[in-house]
C-alpha cells in the first residue's frame, strides 16, 4: 500500500467536539506565551477526553514545554482513540501489513494518523532515552512502510546511531 495514494477523508480536526472545547483550545493558544495555557487544555480534556483535537493540542503544549513524559501520555491516549476506529490490534507489535492493506479506503486517513501517532510515540521515547522501545517502533513502521512515506527510516538510523554512541561511551571506545 502506498500511504500517499489516498483521498483525505475524515480528518480528525474536522470532527465536532463538545460545546466549548474549540474555544478552550483557542484560549490556550492565546495564553501560551503568558504561561496560562495548560488549564484551558485540561478543562477541554475533561470535557472531551476522546477528542483528537484536544489530545493533539495537549501533545504539542507539553512537547514545547519540554514535558516529554506528559506529551507521551497524551500521544499514547491518542493512539488508543484511533486504534478502534480502524480495527487495529491492541498492541502495535501485532500490527501486520495485512491490517494496512485490508483497511477500507475511507479509513486511510485514520490509518495514516495512527502510523504518524505511533511514530510520535517512538520519537518521544527516543527523546526520553528509551532507545530499545523507540527502535522497535521505528523498525515496525519501516517494515510496514516500504516507501518510507511515514518517515521512520531516518529516525531508526538516528536511534541506532545513538545506541552505538552510548555503547562507545560506556566502553570508552572511540
Amino acid at each position: 500500500m502506498d500511504l500517499l495514494d489516498f483521498e483525505a477523508q475524515g480528518l480528525y480536526f474536522d470532527e465536532p467536539d463538545a460545546a466549548g472545547v474549540k474555544e478552550m483550545i483557542a484560549t490556550a493558544a492565546e495564553n501560551y506565551a503568558s504561561g496560562e495555557a495548560e488549564l484551558p487544555l485540561l478543562k477541554a480534556y475533561f470535557l472531551a477526553p476522546e477528542s483528537l483535537n484536544v489530545l493533539v493540542a495537549l501533545n504539542r503544549f507539553y512537547y514545547y514545554q519540554h514535558r516529554l513524559e506528559d506529551a507521551l501520555s497524551a500521544t499514547l491516549k491518542a493512539l488508543t482513540v484511533i486504534r478502534p476506529l480502524i480495527d487495529f490490534p491492541d498492541d502495535w507489535r501485532d500490527l501486520q501489513a495485512s491490517h494496512l492493506n485490508e483497511a477500507p479506503s475511507d479509513l486511510l486517513t485514520q490509518v495514516r494518523l495512527y502510523l504518524f501517532t505511533l511514530k510520535a510515540v517512538g520519537f518521544l521515547n527516543m527523546r526520553l532515552n528509551n532507545l530499545d522501545l523507540s527502535q522497535a517502533i521505528f523498525e515496525k513502521l519501516v517494515g510496514l512502510d516500504g516507501k518510507n512515506r511515514i518517515g521512520a527510516q531516518g529516525l531508526l538510523e538516528l536511534v541506532i546511531k545513538r545506541k552505538g554512541e552510548e555503547i562507545h561511551t560506556i566502553t570508552g571506545e572511540h
